[in-house]
């Protein structure tokens, strides 16, 4: 239901931080609350989940990191609490990292991964994160990508094309003269249905 949340931090735990929309404050649960500063105007994605026991706004710094919690919840035996877990004790990176390169006893050192949900997480995710880990690789060697870009990339991925084709028109897609999401997805489109 809701994308993100642009406001002021006002209150920081532990667990979640408070964001003050327009005088509202949503109780936002994240995995790394003490990286934003009370007073502080954020951009924080959100990603609510509903279950019997209520609803839960779950925010992250950056459409990856959300992504990538959404890839640990795709997986049999993680939960909300168990993704937030694994995310709040290892970078994203790294994470990301482990499970490509299929190390089991890596994961099993984070709380509530026993070997059987390690291997499942590799099982589950192995093969699928090599665009994120790609695209977290370019940023952090400077080649920044603009964030119409890579919510374009999203939004390809979530129009159902794979990761792999995705990831193999992204350096055509960084060259393009585009301004807006729309337009980098209409050039997107174009590029992988010449294929």
């Amino acid at each position: 239901m809701y994308e993100y949340f642009e406001g002021v931090i006002s209150v920081i735990t532990p667990s979640y931080v408070v964001v003050d929309v327009n005088g509202v404050g949503y109780k936002v649960y994240s995995p790394t609350p003490f990286a934003y500063k009370q007073g502080q105007k954020a951009k924080v994605y959100i990603e609510q989940v509903v279950r019997d026991t209520g609803i839960t706004l779950y925010g992250f710094q950056s459409q990856d990191d959300k992504g990538l919690f959404l890839k640990l919840l795709s997986v049999s035996g993680i939960g909300p609490k168990s993704a937030m877990a694994i995310m709040a004790a290892e970078d994203s990176n790294s994470l990301a990292e482990a499970i490509e390169q299929g190390e089991v006893k890596y994961l099993t050192r984070f709380p509530g991964v026993g070997k059987k949900t390690a291997s499942q997480i590799v099982l589950d995710l192995k093969g699928k994160l090599g665009d994120y880990v790609a695209r977290l690789d370019r940023t952090d060697s400077g080649e920044e990508i603009s964030p119409a870009l890579n919510d374009a990339l999203l939004a390809l991925i979530a129009l159902g094309y794979t990761q792999k084709e995705v990831d193999r028109i992204t350096p055509k897609l960084e060259k393009v003269d585009a301004d807006t999401a729309d337009q980098y997805i209409k050039k997107g489109l174009a590029l992988l249905l010449k294929k």
